[in-house]
């Protein structure tokens, strides 16, 4: 099984979000590999993995970072497969990531989405995966309904409490 989706963090400690990414590839059957390396620490090791990424097969890269977030920037520098990142809630909230993430040159754009999301990020590299996969693209189809479903369910639920004098559904 060789890996569509790779999911890159500047460090282990961004494990805990990035596994929400993880876990949602693992659940749509996606093969995915992980690994952990940084822009500032191991630079030659991240230009290698970005410029050879495409001849890898790999379609999509989730890039995680934190603080100056340079890593998906690094990578998409390197590379023609599109980049996601997610920015990582450490210093200031997790504010100094995702301007660090969002504010890239002309030409080497990185989608972005909000910090901590990781889930997202793996939602949107679906999204792309199934523009030429019909299979996956019915399980995003039935895992968005399931999301309607919870919510159809959490209102009727909501309509059921009878809690206050003045609600008045």
């Amino acid at each position: 099984m060789k890996p569509t989706v790779s999911i890159i963090m500047g460090s282990t400690s961004d494990l805990p979000i990035m596994e929400k990414a993880a876990q949602f590839l693992n659940d749509m059957e996606i093969p995915f590999e992980m690994n952990a390396l940084s822009a500032h620490r191991t630079p030659a090791e991240v230009e290698q993995f970005a410029t050879q990424a495409k001849e890898r097969g790999l379609k999509v890269i989730i890039a995680g970072a934190g603080m100056a977030a340079a890593l998906p920037g690094v990578i998409a520098a390197n590379t023609t497969v599109p980049v996601i990142g997610v920015p990582i809630k450490g210093m200031l909230d997790g504010l100094d990531a995702m301007l660090s993430i969002i504010q890239m040159p002309p030409g080497i754009p990185v989608a972005t989405v909000g910090v901590n999301g990781a889930q997202n990020a793996a939602i949107i590299a679906a999204q792309i995966l199934a523009l030429s996969d019909a299979s996956l693209a019915t399980k995003l189809a039935a895992y968005k309904e399931g999301l309607k479903s919870k919510i159809v369910k959490a209102n009727n639920e909501l309509s059921e409490i009878k809690t206050w004098k003045f609600k008045t559904n």
